[in-house]
């Protein structure tokens, strides 16, 4: 058996390990981030940003609560630890700040405060691989839309000074900056992501926008998630609010080859699944050990489709069923503990691991969540419709 095979038996055979006893404010899950343990041996930790505006950090191995953080500033967009420090949790929010938090402490305050211009609606984020750098996306304002840069050194227990931009970039997008990613290894370069269509890749060490902009990519269509892949993560993807999913090769920028690996307009059309139950993407993640991008997906009632993308296609994997009562919202793949994580609408934390056999509460029944944040979240399309080009 090859190790894609391996991995793809691996994936289709995932199972519910924990179930999270949901919390007594239901709220939906809207994304999800795991730390790296603070020593060998010692449980990871996992944040979840929520509809209600809180941030929860749980145990990696039980799913138990161990700190919930009221926003006190908006919506959040975003969750994201330090890679250098397993205690540091990050998120942005609506009223354009991103804070950060030390989960050793049990203060609600937060250690350090990043402050945008009064103008700011930060509706994505990320943290540089090296730790020095924090990067948020607005929505647009009348006719301007930035990506804001703060030098995040020198976070510490008495940090409690606000923190001001570095700088920002202006030109690049035309729309609300939906997504932004750092490259796995390399702090310089950062990849965003707008309603606007563009997926652009920067080199921030360059000394000014213009020159930082390494390549503009098209998803003709408004960008919903996007991340890196391939071997020395050369490869950017995207999926869209509509869908679509697309994989380009940043590699082959300075070649004759062409950049596009698949373009796929929509994703529900192009896989095929039992009684067509591939209604959404939910996002992405490249497995190293396969050296293969795999995307997850779902269905209304709560399915969850493991999706392989090759340059041929999309190809179903596996359904994993009997976890999610209803869509599924966010979701984040484990390398080193080999497990997968999903939130959804139905206000549940699961833990998916190879073989496991669940050890906690039955399958909870549908939640029906009113919330004020249904209009700021944007909702999957279920329309079937091919689109038009």
């Amino acid at each position: 058996m090859s190790a894609v095979e391996e991995v793809e038996q691996q994936l289709a055979g995932l199972r519910i390990a924990r179930r999270c006893v949901p919390s007594e404010e239901p709220a939906y899950l809207l994304d999800i981030h795991t730390s790296r343990a603070a020593q060998p041996g010692a449980s990871p930790l996992v944040a979840v940003s929520c509809s209600n505006e809180s941030l929860r950090v749980y145990d990696g191995d039980t799913l138990r609560l161990l700190r919930e953080y009221g926003a006190r500033g908006g919506v959040l967009a975003g969750v994201r630890f330090a890679h250098t420090s397993a205690s540091l949790v990050f998120s942005a929010c609506s009223q354009g700040t991103v804070k950060c938090w030390d989960v050793r402490s049990a203060t609600q305050k937060p250690v350090q405060v990043f402050s945008g211009y009064p103008s700011n609606v930060f509706i994505s984020f990320d943290v540089s691989c090296s730790d020095l750098i924090v990067c948020a996306g607005t929505e647009k304002v009348e006719k301007d839309t930035f990506l804001v840069f703060w030098d995040a050194r020198g976070i510490t227990d008495c940090a409690s000074a606000t923190k001001e931009p570095l700088g920002v970039y202006s030109e690049s997008h035309n729309d609300d900056i939906t997504k932004i990613c750092f490259h796995p290894v390399e702090p310089n370069l950062v990849v965003s992501g707008s309603t606007d269509g563009l997926v652009n890749v920067f080199d921030i060490n360059k000394d000014n926008e213009d020159d930082a902009l390494i390549s503009t990519c098209n998803s003709d269509s408004s960008v919903s998630s996007l991340g890196w892949a391939g071997e020395d993560y050369k490869q950017v993807y995207c999926m869209t609010h509509d869908e679509g999913f697309c994989w380009w090769d940043t590699a082959q920028l300075d070649t004759e080859e062409p950049i596009t690996l698949l373009h796929v307009l929509d994703a529900r059309e192009s896989v095929s699944t039992e009684n067509h139950s591939l209604h959404y993407l939910v996002g992405g993640f490249y497995h190293e050990k396969a050296r293969k991008l795999f995307l997850l997906g779902g269905a209304s009632t709560g399915d969850i489709h493991v999706l392989s993308c090759s340059t041929k296609g999309l190809s179903l994997v596996g359904t994993l069923r009997g976890g999610h009562a209803a869509t599924v919202r966010s979701c984040c793949w484990s390398p080193t503990e080999e497990s997968l994580l999903t939130g959804g609408e139905d206000a549940q934390l699961l833990l998916w691991k190879p073989g496991a056999v669940e050890r906690s509460l039955t399958k909870k029944a549908s939640l029906k969540i009113s919330s004020s944040m249904q209009k700021r979240v944007r909702v999957h399309n279920t329309s079937l419709k091919s689109r038009k080009k």
